[in-house]
């Protein structure tokens, strides 16, 4: 994203400003949907469905103020992409994903779409990295056992903010 960021500036101070507020924004979800998660096991729809429109209208405001808004479609194919993946996972296993996790993936596909896809493939693939880490994490420190539930969303949430911020546009 700090290229993309740098790309935005050289283009348009509206378009940097309006990226750098959807990132500011997404690291403000981030923190109150990993804290809300871990303590109930739950994404509450008040967080995730107004992030839509907000992350949406920013990334928009980017894409055209920035002469790139083919960027736009992109991160609206993001977000049609990982949502349709979470809701496959959930369909199938409803135990072990929530429907939570399915709505925030779409929004979370809005931001690595809006970087291209080779950040929706990674950004994906982290947050299963990083839940799995945490699950193995949970078993070796004996907190928990290979069936013990663990909050997802935060997983999710570092996937893509560690996508985000290390891999290049």
């Amino acid at each position: 994203m700090v290229t993309r960021l740098l790309e935005l500036w050289e283009n348009s101070t509206t378009a940097f400003l309006a990226a750098a507020a959807a990132c500011l924004y997404l690291v403000w979800l981030a923190v109150q949907l990993s804290v809300v998660d871990i303590r109930t096991h739950t994404l509450p729809d008040r967080l995730v469905l107004p992030a839509y429109p907000v992350a949406g209208v920013l990334l928009l405001v980017a894409a055209v103020a920035g002469g790139m808004p083919a960027l736009a479609g992109a991160a609206a194919a993001g977000a049609l992409a990982m949502a349709a993946l979470y809701w496959v996972l959930w369909a199938v296993q409803p135990a072990g994903i929530g429907f939570g996790d399915v709505k925030l993936a779409g929004v979370l596909g809005l931001f690595l779409g809006f970087l291209g896809w080779q950040h929706v493939v990674l950004g994906t693939a982290a947050g299963f990295v990083v839940g799995g880490l945490w699950g193995i994490a949970l078993i070796v420190s004996r907190r928990g056992t290979a069936k013990s539930a663990i909050p997802f969303g935060p997983s999710m949430l570092a996937g893509t903010l560690a996508t985000m911020l290390l891999l290049p546009v």
